[in-house]
């Protein structure tokens, strides 16, 4: 009786001792792309165009990035949503969702995977290499209210990135 009590203990103490190791480790510094980034290509895809507006100004009054008018120009893409960001998931005309693959391909999943909405309205951000599609880094924030700021969420989120890149 006392040989499994001494493996449950062991046990026990080997699974605290790996905790810290994997959690993700807060404050990584910016990527090379962030860091290497010129120009930035800002897509408001929130549906509130002053919480975009504001977002852009923060943008221009950091002044760390050039903001390209076409995609193809610039260097990031920053994308304001109210979704967070899948990557290169889609969802075809019949429904179905999938995949883009690195020769452009749609590669439909065998399961529908579509996304339940939260019952609490965020705005995220996300910093995406636009020739890879890979997010680089996003962020989110709760979306409007009076302690929050009724149209501040994106400029938020802006201030977010620029505090964690400036690491």
């Amino acid at each position: 009786m006392r040989e499994p009590t001494c493996l449950l203990v062991a046990i026990t103490l080997v699974n605290f001792a790996a905790i810290p190791v994997a959690r993700p480790q807060k404050g990584q510094p910016p990527s090379a792309k962030i860091r290497s980034a010129e120009s930035v290509y800002f897509d408001d895809q929130s549906g509130a165009a002053a919480v975009g507006k504001k977002a852009v100004e923060e943008l221009k009054k950091w002044g760390r990035f050039r903001i390209a008018n076409d995609r193809t120009e610039a260097d990031l893409v920053m994308l304001l949503s109210t979704d967070p960001y899948a990557g290169q998931k889609i969802i075809v005309s019949g429904g179905q969702t999938g995949t883009i693959g690195p020769d452009g391909d749609v590669r439909e999943d065998r399961v529908p995977t579509f996304g339940k909405l939260a019952p609490v309205r965020y705005a995220y951000l996300t910093v995406i290499d636009p020739r890879t599609g890979e997010a680089l880094w996003s962020g989110s924030h709760r979306w409007g209210g009076l302690l929050t700021g009724f149209n501040s969420a994106g400029e938020r989120l802006v201030k977010m990135f620029e505090k964690e890149t400036k690491k």
